[in-house]
């Protein structure tokens, strides 16, 4: 009962910093990655749902990750980019920082799964 009471008073409290946020224009924006969204329930579109479990797809992204994340002049979001096996073929989705990175890991990807096999859907991040 006692934890019950205590979620409700936590919700309570939740809800009101909400409304003092609104009531003062504090409101938070919310990312808007709608466009990503729809891109990604395009036709065709390969997510990180269609990774392979097969044992050469999982070992040939395993490979690309790794070759990526030993590259210490990539950054953090260049690191985290989605890695897609399948058949042989990897897509690289996401975004990176600059067109640099966005070839460096093209060419990562290139070198360990062959120059046919890889599409660079990477996205250089607009710059503010």
């Amino acid at each position: 009962m006692k934890k019950i009471a205590l979620s409700l008073v936590l919700s309570s409290a939740l809800l009101g910093l909400g409304t003092f946020a609104i009531a003062n224009g504090l409101t938070p924006t919310a990312p808007n990655n709608s466009a990503v969204n729809a891109r990604d329930r395009a036709p065709g579109a390969m997510t990180a749902g269609q990774q392979s479990n097969a044992k050469s797809d999982l070992e040939l992204t395993r490979e690309i990750r790794r070759a990526v994340m030993k590259d210490d002049s990539l950054s953090i979001l260049a690191h985290n980019v989605k890695i897609v096996s399948l058949n042989g073929d990897v897509t690289l989705r996401g975004p990176v920082n600059t067109k640099h990175e966005r070839g460096a890991v093209g060419r990562e990807a290139r070198k360990i799964a062959g120059a046919g096999h890889v599409d660079n859907l990477l996205e250089v991040k607009a710059q503010k």
